[in-house]
């Protein structure tokens, strides 16, 4: 059976070859198109993928004028001519029989959409602290996709491989979302009756951001547009995404009552800081990494519980 495999595109420069080359690897036995939806990119982007384009004819590419990731994929879904649709990231790399395990996976659940490990491997000091706390509960809890697990029906999965019909009749990915479409179409498609699979098999090489200020930017945008879903789908709050914004709140509180009242209220924030550190010399590799691993962790969760905290109720005044 034939695989959609699609790509929103903005500023790749870094990654793009090497991701489309490990897609274009693939030992699928059966038919594969890979779409690339371009959007405004800033650097050597689009050069780079009519370059791949010119060089292999599954390459295809289609404009998203807006940059944005759910209008980028649906735009490639609408391009799209296989009856199953993978969606990959232009900054991850796929394993040589991803597309394989995946269909074979879809045909034997019956599951609407499939998903595994989002591997984070970092090259530089910093990318690779940020590559631990990712793959670590103690930056990012207890999801499956980050951290493992058994396999199983799950509440969502990294990227996906998905029956296109039931893409479809979900309708897409809701474009008002500039993060967490994930999250939020694997919710409507729960909604309609579908199962997302999580098997620990299929595994996603991510590259982690690059510098401190982008990952801060990148969380705050998680935590700001994982709070839009919860206004938008009534009862899809998980304990687990309460977690930073209430660590936000208890330190800044705990901060200040330690300043203006006694120095007792600065017991929280110190329990908090000093978890963080013997977290990081437990799970740290080196050195150097265990020293960095703290202000990676704090950034995650402090950063993703501001934006939370802060995310406008206008942000989806359509669903309101």
């Amino acid at each position: 059976m034939g695989v959609s495999v699609i790509l929103p595109i903005l500023n790749e420069e870094r990654d793009l070859r090497e991701s489309v080359s490990a897609i274009l690897a693939q030992n699928y036995s059966g038919a594969f198109e890979v779409i690339l939806a371009l959007g405004p990119s800033s650097d050597r982007t689009n050069e780079i993928a009519k370059e791949l384009a010119a060089a292999d004819s599954r390459v295809v590419l289609v404009d998203n004028p807006t940059g944005r990731t759910a209008n980028g994929l649906n735009a490639a879904i609408a391009k799209s001519k296989f009856p199953i649709v993978s969606r990959i990231d232009g900054h991850a790399e796929i394993s040589p029989t991803y597309l394989t395990d995946a269909t074979a996976l879809l045909n034997k659940t019956g599951a609407v959409n499939v998903g595994g490990i989002m591997a984070a491997v970092g090259k530089t000091k910093l990318e690779k602290a940020v590559a631990t706390a990712m793959r670590s509960p103690l930056g990012v809890g207890s999801s499956r996709f980050h951290v493992g697990g058994s396999a199983g029906p799950a509440d969502t999965v990294y990227l996906g491989t998905f029956d296109k019909s039931a893409l479809l009749e979900a309708g897409g990915y809701d474009e008002r979302f500039t993060r967490a479409q994930d999250w939020e179409l694997n919710f409507r498609l729960r909604k309609n009756g579908g199962v997302i699979w999580f098997d620990p098999s299929l595994v996603v090489t991510y590259r982690p951001r690059s510098t401190l200020k982008a990952l801060a930017k990148q969380y705050f945008e998680y935590g700001t547009w994982r709070r839009a879903v919860s206004r938008s789908h009534k009862g899809s709050v998980n304990v687990r995404y309460l977690a930073p914004p209430t660590a936000l709140a208890v330190n800044t509180l705990s901060f200040i009552l330690g300043l203006v009242v006694s120095p007792i209220f600065f017991t929280p924030i110190a329990v908090y800081l000093a978890l963080l550190l013997l977290g990081s010399l437990i799970v740290g590799r080196d050195l150097i990494e265990k020293l960095i691993l703290p202000i990676v962790l704090v950034t995650m969760h402090m950063v993703w519980g501001a934006g939370y905290l802060s995310s406008p109720k206008g942000l989806m005044a359509e669903e309101e």
